[in-house]
């Protein structure tokens, strides 16, 4: 089993990304083999109708995307999501979608996750409820089926890596709001402002935005020794030709570090360059170049985070001789970050943040 990502809602990894309009690629930690089954929770009728229009909203509205643009005539009753995060930000707008997707990956036994739980109880829409949502499954790619059951007015897709196939089927069934640009690789705040355009909430998904900004800022002001830090965010695998992933700049997980005043490696930003991809393949004879304050990564279990330590080539990793890996092994934690939303964030900062403040400490200084 490949570790350099775990695959996207449509099953796939990010080890070999197919040649198609966007990288069809995942962006999260390899965890193939997810042997959970679609599941709905009854037909569309018994799901929850998105509110009433926010004043001043109106329709139709055009949102451009990769593929071109789409058209929403009137405000969207019945909402669809596929992927992660158009969930997200569909509930913190207080939209329940009629369906959404399972998280068969760093969910919970309810197929979702304590942040999205918060804010469907917060709805009255927890799981068991007669507002809760449908879910399905998307371990073997985009449920074309399920998401036709529930003749959705639109189905959200800003944080996706569909490709013009899976748009076009899409497409038949209801309007379509894909990926802006590169698959996997658009931002929270670009996603909730893209979203909040498709649901006629454009004034809620800005103060969303600015508030979510503002909780992040508020955390981070109470760690300064992360302002300034270099960092790398890869995946690492002792034992393996193929053992070592960077993260570029296009990547959820690197732009975080970055908006939260940590500054990515220059070995990373001169690679990244104009690239397209979410992330470069590093060989793990030259690990010693791979030089940063702080080295984040993703690990199945505390033998891995000691077997990349005495590795003889991973252990040379600057970050890692120094004491400053920060090796994650909270499947929900590393999904909080990886597919960022604004309601992941939050949750998600409490346990983040010390990790990374503890790496910062034990750095040598910037850039070494």
């Amino acid at each position: 089993m490949a570790s350099a990502d775990f695959p996207r809602p449509s099953g796939r990894t990010a080890r070999r990304p197919r040649p198609q309009t966007a990288v069809r690629a995942a962006a999260l930690i390899a965890a193939l083999g997810l042997g959970l089954t679609a599941c709905s929770t009854g037909p569309a009728s018994s799901t929850a109708a998105a509110p009433a229009p926010a004043a001043g909203s109106a329709f139709p509205v055009t949102i451009k995307h990769v593929f071109g643009e789409t058209t929403i005539k009137n405000q969207p009753q019945r909402v669809v999501t596929v992927s992660w995060v158009n969930d997200d930000v569909s509930l913190a707008l207080g939209v329940v979608p009629a369906g959404m997707p399972k998280n068969e990956w760093g969910g919970n036994a309810k197929g979702s996750t304590p942040w999205k739980d918060a804010a469907l109880d917060k709805l009255g829409a927890g799981f068991g409820s007669g507002k809760a949502p449908a879910q399905y499954s998307e371990a073997d790619g985009i449920n074309f089926t399920e998401i036709a059951k529930f003749n959705p007015d639109v189905i959200l897709g800003a944080y996706s890596g569909l490709t013009a196939e899976d748009y076009k089927k899409l497409s038949a069934i209801a309007p379509v709001v894909a990926q802006p640009e590169v698959a996997y690789g658009t931002s929270w705040q670009d996603s909730t402002v893209m979203i909040g355009k498709a649901l006629g909430k454009e004034t809620e998904a800005s103060k969303l935005i600015a508030d979510t900004e503002g909780a992040i800022k508020d955390k981070v002001s109470r760690y300064p020794q992360l302002a300034g830090k270099t960092f790398i965010y890869g995946n690492l695998e002792p034992a393996k030709s193929d053992g070592i992933n960077i993260y570029t700049a296009n990547d959820n997980r690197p732009r975080f570090l970055s908006e939260i005043g940590m500054k990515l490696a220059p070995v990373v930003a001169e690679k990244s360059g104009n690239s397209k991809e979410f992330f470069i393949p590093w060989s793990a004879e030259k690990a010693n170049e791979l030089s940063s304050d702080v080295f984040v990564s993703w690990v199945p279990d505390a033998k891995a985070a000691d077997s990349i330590k005495a590795d003889a080539l991973l252990g040379q990793i600057p970050a890692v001789k120094n004491g400053a890996l920060v090796a994650d092994s909270d499947n929900t934690l590393t999904l909080s970050i990886s597919a960022s939303s604004p309601l992941s964030l939050p949750w998600a900062l409490d346990a983040f943040l010390p990790k990374l403040a503890g790496a910062a400490d034990k750095a040598a200084g910037p850039g070494k």
